[in-house]
């Protein structure tokens, strides 16, 4: 029997991304002067969430998180799992592909061809 969370109500589980110990300049900090992290996956999606079409999230998306309402969630060793309320979810984030970009770049075309 495995154990697993489903996040209920408007909540999602997210899995945080592991602290920084390094600066972007490439400074190694000490332990203790650790960079909060507050982005993750997300692991799980409850089901009025999963019907909603007004949350753009899905599973797997990487996300940034409000740390503040956070659950932690204890089920394995070293696994950091946090149960998060949809709202304190402020961005996805995403790739552009070729094609969008093609997309944007020919819709742009046509409103400066248009006359108004």
């Amino acid at each position: 029997m495995t154990d697993y969370v489903e996040p209920l109500g408007k909540r999602i589980l997210i899995r945080k991304d592991e602290s920084r110990h390094t600066t972007r300049g490439g400074i190694v900090l000490p332990d203790k002067a650790e960079i909060p992290t507050i982005t993750g996956r997300v692991v799980e999606i409850s089901a009025q969430i999963e019907r909603d079409h007004d949350f753009p999230i899905r599973k797997y998306d990487k996300v940034l998180f409000h740390p503040k309402s956070a659950i932690p969630v204890d089920l394995e060793p070293d696994n950091v799992l946090y149960v998060v309320p949809i709202e304190d979810v402020v961005a996805v984030f995403r790739r552009s592909t070729a094609k969008t970009k093609k997309k944007a770049a020919g819709d742009d075309e046509m409103e400066e061809g248009e006359e108004g």
